[in-house]
């Protein structure tokens, strides 16, 4: 990776969600972690950036623009940005924004999507995430997408069809937590509590299975995110 940008730049929207058990992976590929703060932080050093750049989750939709005039300027610095095909995974809020930024529709889905739960993994060859297979990961979400043209469907659930897609080797967006790890849980509980409350979850299961589930995904994370980071300098 010797011509590749040594820092990675993620972009937060609320500061509890951060790159959890992936911060670690890019500390032992030698990168440096630089985060962004949406909507205090000016975003155009990180959208710009030739190297990897993360959008991370949050509480709030692409389309409340008019509540949260930022999220029209990360729409338009990303949509410059993916037209470049420079570097770009996003998670949950991350993935609905590429898919806007993409012209696909982002909406409401029939339900939220909260707790952990396995993926299908589409049959698309070298699917990216073929590791996460029988694993169960992190959902927490309302919201959801269309396929953007040209993408590759990756993975799947009952409720929400498009849980992630790739667009080349260069962009890669996952609706689920891919970062979640054994020892933030409590953080998002806590940050989260009112949206918990109103979705009827129980607060204690999702605690616990936190704790059984987390140990397994983390392995599993730092090697999808071994291999792209792999991808992009081959």
């Amino acid at each position: 990776m010797r011509d590749f940008p040594d820092t990675i730049y993620a972009i937060q929207h609320v500061a509890f969600e951060d790159l959890g058990s992936l911060e670690d992976t890019f500390y032992q590929l030698g990168f440096r972690v630089r985060y962004f703060e949406a909507g205090i932080d000016d975003l155009t050093k990180a959208y710009e950036h030739k190297g990897l750049t993360i959008i991370l989750g949050g509480p709030i939709g692409v389309n409340e623009t008019k509540d949260y005039p930022f999220i029209q300027k990360e729409i338009d610095l990303l949509k410059v940005r993916l037209n470049n095909n420079l570097p770009t995974i996003g998670i949950c809020l991350g993935a609905q924004l590429i898919a806007h930024a993409l012209s696909a529709k982002v909406y409401a889905g029939s339900n939220k999507e909260i707790g952990w739960s396995k993926l299908t993994l589409s049959n698309e060859i070298s699917n990216p995430l073929n590791l996460l297979q029988n694993i169960d990961v992190l959902h927490w979400h309302g919201d959801t997408f269309d396929l953007p043209k040209n993408a590759k469907l990756l993975a799947s659930t009952e409720a929400y069809p498009n849980q992630a897609f790739s667009i080349g080797k260069h962009i890669l967006a996952l609706q689920f937590h891919i970062e979640a790890s054994a020892d933030s849980m409590e953080k998002w509980l806590i940050g989260h509590t009112c949206e918990l409350r109103h979705a009827d979850i129980n607060i204690g299961k999702l605690r616990e299975d936190n704790q059984t589930f987390a140990p397994q995904l983390e392995p599993a994370a730092n090697q999808i995110i071994k291999n792209f980071m792999l991808s992009l300098t081959n």
